[in-house]
């Protein structure tokens, strides 16, 4: 089966819907999907529900689709430093789940291996807890957290070979990996594609049996932060 497609457009067709559950890739700047991202808001799909640690920021990452108001929910760990994202939820425009950062991690991983729910104690006694089952072991409380299971997820990787083995670079194998595993169908897109066979198998960070389809593009490298010091 062939799964590299010429650009992102091709990648989606026939993916997309209104009210898709979609797992994005990505912490900070680092890792984002943007030509994915770009190509679901040249699509026009809407009522999406999103899953990523952060919402990018304004004119950049899922920070495209809520101005385009193409996103109805978030569910996130961090909403920082987008005020498109501020300005839509305070205004009751936009749902927002929140999800410590470690456990919004585990409920994809855990998607991604068939587990459909695993206990944590992480959020017990904080409004996160509120309507989640408890349960005791050894005199510990902890919460059921349920795993995500997305209709599609959408991943950014350093390196792939053309059956889908990924290579990520330093912060962006934090989220990408679990994101590409609880996605029914998932598409990568890609720095660099290179013959089946040139990965050193210990230095591939995700197996191809996650991936649908990929292919390769222009990626901007953006400084979520930048720092100077004067001379």
């Amino acid at each position: 089966m062939n799964k590299v497609y010429d650009n992102a457009t091709l990648a989606l067709e026939g993916l997309l819907q209104d009210g898709l559950l979609i797992a994005s890739g990505g912490f900070g700047l680092c890792g984002i999907p943007e030509l994915l991202i770009q190509g679901i808001k040249e699509a026009g799909t809407k009522d999406l529900t999103f899953v990523s640690n952060n919402a990018g920021v304004d004119g950049f990452g899922i920070g495209i689709l809520l101005e385009s108001r193409q996103v109805k929910k978030m569910i996130s760990s961090y909403v920082g430093e987008n005020a498109e994202f501020m300005r839509q939820y305070l205004a009751g425009e936009l749902e927002l789940e929140f999800n410590p950062q470690g456990t919004l991690a585990e409920r994809m991983r855990s998607a991604g291996c068939g587990i459909p729910g695993f206990y944590t104690k992480t959020g017990v006694g904080t409004v996160i807890a509120e309507g989640k089952e408890h349960k005791e072991f050894n005199g510990e409380t902890y919460i059921l957290e349920e795993g995500i299971f997305a209709d599609l997820a959408i991943v950014k990787a350093w390196k792939a070979d053309p059956t889908g083995n990924l290579v990520f670079r330093k912060a962006a194998r934090n989220f990408n990996p679990p994101a590409a595993m609880c996605g029914k169908v998932c598409v990568v897109e890609v720095e660099e594609i290179v013959e089946t066979g040139s990965l050193y198998p210990d230095s591939i960070h995700l197996p191809g049996i996650y991936v649908h389809r990929l292919f390769q593009g222009e990626h901007e490298k953006r400084i979520e932060q930048r720092t100077v010091q004067e001379a």
